[in-house]
């Protein structure tokens, strides 16, 4: 072999050496991001997905909206979709995604070991991260709290003219419909509309907060809020809203039967994910210790990993209760027939 021969393999050898390691810089830097869309709309998050991206050198790149956008802009992208995650609120809508084919299914010993099985998808297409609580919240001035006990004590006559609510377009809403058809019946569903409907003080609006400030005024004596919005106004610094909450009472609804109704803020990969391995990786970082307490500690939202350790007094002031068990995938299931039953009883 003369040198003219040995000098192009040579010069070939580097250019094959230059074109892997390229390749190699190119393959990692796509494995070391997820494009992740979250409806998640909280400061306290930022430091959950730092925290995420300084243990495993993944970058996220998020894009935020509403989730039912989210979703239809999921389902226009179709198979072109570049992101790997969706993380939204509610059971019913990661339902939808489910329904609508946005989602994949993850087997990952981890995710099952440490969140229980009726907070996440049988088949592993979505998985809840925090729980929120929906509590009977009374004015203290104005209810004894050991007249109502349960969801269904809402409907009682004596409480006419006395409850305020928000509408039944509401996710929440609806997530508790649900629970209540699944647990009763639809027949008994409805009964139990029509009887909360003929108690209301005012007609539905307005948001959680909005149901709280109402109890306190005066205005009517008994609503539904999830728990984060108690704690929220719990932990306030600002004088009117200490007020606010000065005046209420939280009662723990349906202690001795079902269990207190909850919901999840949860995620799942997506179907065509460009980065699987690393979504993975969130996921499982969303069920560690670290981020638990996040969720807890930093926006008031009960874990899923019961173990962990949290600091948030206020969050721990509210006490120990027995949660539903029902498998929350239940919830979004029956969101079209809660919509007819709320329809019909007339709760706008």
């Amino acid at each position: 072999m003369n040198s003219m021969n040995i000098q192009r393999i040579r010069r070939t050898l580097r250019g094959l050496c230059v074109l892997w390691a390229m390749f190699s810089v190119s393959a990692y830097s796509q494995e070391n991001v997820i494009n992740l869309y979250s409806s998640r709309h909280y400061n306290t998050d930022e430091a959950l997905y730092t925290n995420f991206t300084r243990q495993t050198g993944i970058r996220i790149n998020r894009i935020e909206a509403p989730e039912d956008a989210l979703i239809e802009r999921l389902r226009n992208e179709g198979t072109a979709s570049p992101a790997d995650v969706l993380i939204t609120v509610d059971a019913g809508r990661l339902t939808r995604a489910e329904e609508l084919g946005l989602l994949q299914g993850v087997q990952s010993s981890t995710l099952e070991s440490r969140i229980p099985a009726h907070l996440r998808h049988p088949a592993g297409l979505w998985f809840g991260f925090s729980t929120r609580a929906r509590v009977i919240v009374y004015n203290k001035s104005a209810v004894n709290p050991t007249e109502i006990t349960s969801y269904e004590g809402l409907a009682d006559p004596k409480w006419k003219s006395r409850i305020c609510m928000r509408s039944s377009t509401n996710m929440y809403n609806l997530s508790l419909m649900s629970a209540l058809i699944e647990h009763h019946g639809e027949a008994q569903a409805q009964q139990w509309a029509q009887g909360v409907v003929a108690n209301f003080a005012r007609a539905p609006k307005g948001g959680d907060t909005d149901q709280l400030k109402s109890v306190a005024a005066g205005e009517c004596a008994l609503t539904l809020a999830n728990t984060y919005y108690v704690v929220r106004l719990m932990k306030s610094t600002r004088p009117d809203e200490r007020a606010i909450i000065e005046k209420l009472g939280v009662i723990w609804p349906n202690q001795d039967s079902t269990g207190t109704h909850i919901n999840i803020s949860g995620a799942g990969v997506v179907r065509n994910a460009p980065h699987r391995a690393a979504a993975i990786k969130f996921l499982e970082y969303l069920a560690s210790d670290e981020a638990q307490r996040y969720f807890a500690d930093g926006n008031n939202e009960f874990t899923v990993v019961t173990t962990t350790k949290v600091e948030n007094r206020e969050l721990s002031a509210l006490g120990r209760f027995k949660p539903d068990t029902l498998n929350v995938r239940r919830l979004g299931q029956h969101q079209a027939s809660a919509q007819k039953i709320y329809d019909r009883a007339g709760w706008r």
